[in-house]
């Protein structure tokens, strides 16, 4: 249990934002699985460790070959786009977006793989240690793929990243943070009320936040009976590495009374999270109930105090 679904991978994200001629922007990041991991520093062009393992067990030389590598990757795709932009006939502004790594499956390396994408569409990608076009991508794409390979010395450093660098990487990365990525954390829920959805009916909201892995079930209950209509949104991350849910429930004003939220997850070993919403509703009068008296207490005290 790496806290991570299987297949693992580790790939970089690399977008090129062309706007004109000149100008442009990129954004490399580094992610296993999907926990981010490193990002690109383009004001220094250095390699930036998100976690104290993100070293994983690369010696310090490594990673200065691996950052020259890519700063040099970077001022060639930049040059080489921009010398053959009229000739492929790509449009300013334009996006390409490239992915490339390599998967693990039950702990074995299973392939790499090298992608590009123009404009968000598929366009051409790495197989052994030549680019092929897409079929979709047309004649555009054959013609990228032929410039690219003329250059079979990148083509070769290319392959050796894909099917060397980076199965020893992930490997090394996965042992550097086993306990990072194999802890248990418990998820914190509350209750809420949604927006309105109309008139004589409510929007209720079940909350779990903090929790690690990632896989978790929240659902709405009446007794044991399931609720179809909850509506989960996506599990979004925390900036701690855990992950955030709300689960959300229409229902007629009248019937919320008897409704639970019921949240299970790895980390509860079986001791699953039951919220009630009568409770949740009946805070709010319990609060009234004892501030009002205590407030009466305080205005009787001054005025004893006074006379």
């Amino acid at each position: 249990g790496w806290g991570l679904k299987e297949p693992l991978s580790f790939r970089v994200i690399w977008i090129e934002s062309f706007y004109n001629h000149s100008w442009k922007q990129n954004l490399v990041s580094g992610w296993l699985s999907d926990l981010q991991t490193h990002t690109w520093d383009s004001n220094s062009s250095t390699i930036v460790f998100l976690w104290p393992w993100s070293r994983g067990n690369f010696s310090n030389e490594e990673w200065k070959e691996l950052e020259t590598l890519f700063r040099i990757r970077i001022i060639r795709s930049f040059e080489g786009i921009r010398r053959y932009a009229h000739e492929l006939q790509f449009e300013y502004p334009f996006e390409i977006q490239v992915t490339g790594g390599c998967e693990l499956h039950s702990g074995k390396v299973s392939g790499s793989f090298l992608q590009l994408a123009y404009q968000g569409s598929d366009f051409v990608s790495f197989q052994n240690s030549s680019w092929l076009p897409y079929p979709v991508a047309g004649n555009m794409a054959k013609h990228f793929c032929k410039v690219l390979n003329q250059n079979q010395h990148e083509n070769d450093i290319t392959h050796n990243l894909l099917s060397d660098t980076c199965p020893r990487f992930i490997l090394g990365l996965l042992d550097a943070g086993k306990a990072h990525l194999q802890r248990q954390v418990k998820p914190e829920a509350w209750l809420s009320h949604g927006p309105s959805p109309g008139p004589g009916h409510l929007q209720l909201v079940c909350h779990v936040s903090g929790f690690y892995p990632k896989p978790v079930w929240v659902m709405w209950m009446r007794g044991e009976q399931e609720q179809q209509g909850t509506q989960r949104g996506d599990i979004l991350p925390s900036a701690d590495g855990t992950w955030y849910l709300r689960a959300t429930l229409e229902v007629a004003a009248g019937e919320a009374a008897d409704l639970s939220c019921r949240v299970r997850h790895s980390s509860l070993e079986g001791q699953d999270i039951v919220l009630y919403w009568e409770h949740h509703s009946s805070v709010g009068f319990i609060i009234l109930a004892v501030i009002v008296p205590l407030l009466l207490l305080i205005v009787l005290c001054m005025c004893l105090s006074y006379s």
